[in-house]
């Protein structure tokens, strides 16, 4: 077990993302591997997740997105039926959860050629971009006093 503790000191605010690296720190990968899947960081603020979902229909899958959480769901395909020598397609129901970070929304998905493709992007609100704070300097710029307060 990896103890952040030490991490609290230095940081305010992030007492969200430790517990979340407690309750995750070894349970990174689900059982059922599938389906494989890519994380791109393709801007500053823009990624893109794709899935492998061979013989999936956009009515099979379904893409939800929750506060801080993508939930990606596959019911699987019916059988076309037939005789198979061979039957080593995945085409089994799934599901994969991916934690996001705050502000990350999902800006699209489309299926082409059996992968599946979900556009995220980072949009902080303009009240959490940074901004400069102005200093005041000398005596005569002293902030100004808040009603009914003395001054020191």
């Amino acid at each position: 077990m990896i103890d952040f503790a030490p991490l609290s000191r230095f940081t305010v605010g992030f007492d969200r993302l430790f517990d979340m690296l407690d309750d995750q720190a070894f349970d990174l990968e689900p059982d059922d591997p599938l389906p494989h899947y890519d994380i791109e960081r393709i801007g500053e603020d823009a990624y893109r997740i794709t899935l492998a979902v061979p013989g999936f229909r956009p009515d099979d899958i379904s893409v939800e997105s929750q506060p801080n959480l993508l939930l990606v769901t596959g019911r699987a395909p019916r059988d076309q039926g037939g005789e198979y020598l061979h039957h080593g397609l995945p085409l089994r129901s799934f599901e994969r959860r991916f934690t996001l970070a705050d502000f990350v929304e999902v800006t699209g998905a489309s299926l082409a050629d059996g992968l599946l493709t979900i556009g995220l992007k980072r949009e902080l609100p303009e009240a959490m971009r940074p901004r400069r704070i102005e200093i005041a300097g000398g005596a005569a710029q002293r902030p100004r006093q808040i009603e009914g307060q003395q001054a020191a």
